[in-house]
């Protein structure tokens, strides 16, 4: 069994999409969609920069989301592959999760892009800048994460926002009790803590107005139909219901993006082959997460070109 797999935040980078873009009118197009759908060259901010405004949430979103489309469509139209036909699920990495559902038709693309610029501009607005935090803990599972979350809070928010894979765990919070963990990690035997250079604490309760943002969102624009079950962050298990999954893509702005639980899940349904389109993020976390499986990882016009000879 195949899941096709999106990367998350943290993929973006000043050049992304040029090649696909140079190469092939169906990247074009997919970028050019993207363009109109936001009333902004967006896919200049990729190509060429600069690198501050790439970065900033609401453009690095959809501009993700937009990269790993076009190697999709890529895939498709000059590939000859049908995602549908090929896989067998799919799964997407916080913001992944929309484009997940975008490849599977749950959503279009311009509503995806439209989706996920609201998305970061909600997420950067409800923390003020510079109260918020997160940090990565290597070397550390789950438990060891969450003992630190709970040391570390002093009551303000403390929480595991991301459980990538057996040694990466991402806490979310108050700067303050962010700071505290960094401090703390190796008192609680954490090879060690390190900031992230994010603008707002993802996944955490500080993030309830994003929430409510994105619930009010999804109602005017919900998931349809979508080819491919779907394993969903908060949940890390299989999701095949437009109305459950909207529910599940509000719940996913404050909750855990419990990515470990659903590589384990999807590897216990079966799925021995994993193919990352859009970046080279997720596939080392699946690698480290379970064995006995094949993974892929696919940007380039030459990745494309073996993956379409593959499947």
């Amino acid at each position: 069994m195949r899941a096709f797999i999106f990367p998350g935040q943290g993929s973006q980078k000043v050049g992304m999409g040029a090649e696909l873009a140079a190469a092939s009118a169906a990247a074009r197009e997919v970028f050019q969609e993207v363009d109109d759908a936001l009333g902004q060259k967006l896919s200049a901010i990729m190509g060429e920069g600069p690198e501050d405004t790439l970065m900033l949430t609401e453009n690095a979103q959809p501009a993700i989301m937009a990269n790993a489309i076009a190697v999709l469509r890529v895939l498709e139209r000059e590939g000859g592959i049908s995602l549908a036909d090929k896989g067998d699920c799919v799964a997407g990495h916080s913001l992944g999760e929309y484009t997940a559902l975008c490849a599977v038709g749950a959503f279009t693309l311009a509503d995806t892009a439209r989706l996920l610029r609201l998305r970061g501009l909600a997420m950067q607005a409800a923390v003020p800048v510079g109260e918020g935090a997160m940090c990565a803990l290597l070397g550390a599972d789950i438990d060891k994460a969450t003992a630190l979350a709970e040391a570390a809070a002093q009551d303000e928010v403390c929480e595991v926002a991301n459980d990538n894979d057996p040694g990466q765990v991402v806490l979310s919070g108050a700067k303050g009790a962010i700071e505290r963990a960094v401090a703390m990690a190796k008192d609680l035997g954490i090879k060690r803590g390190v900031l992230l250079p994010v603008s707002a604490p993802f996944h955490c309760s500080l993030m309830k107005p994003a929430a409510d943002a994105m619930d009010e969102a999804l109602k005017r624009v919900p998931p349809q139909p979508f080819r491919l079950p779907l394993y969903a962050n908060v949940t890390a298990a299989s999701c095949t219901d437009p109305e459950a999954e909207r529910l599940l893509l509000v719940q996913q702005v404050t909750g855990r993006v419990r990515w470990r639980e659903s590589v384990l899940a999807m590897k216990a349904a079966g799925v021995d082959r994993f193919v990352e389109l859009g970046g080279k993020v997720l596939g080392p976390m699946v690698s480290r997460t379970v064995e006995d499986v094949t993974v892929t990882s696919v940007v380039t016009m030459a990745d494309i070109e073996a993956l379409a000879k593959e499947l």
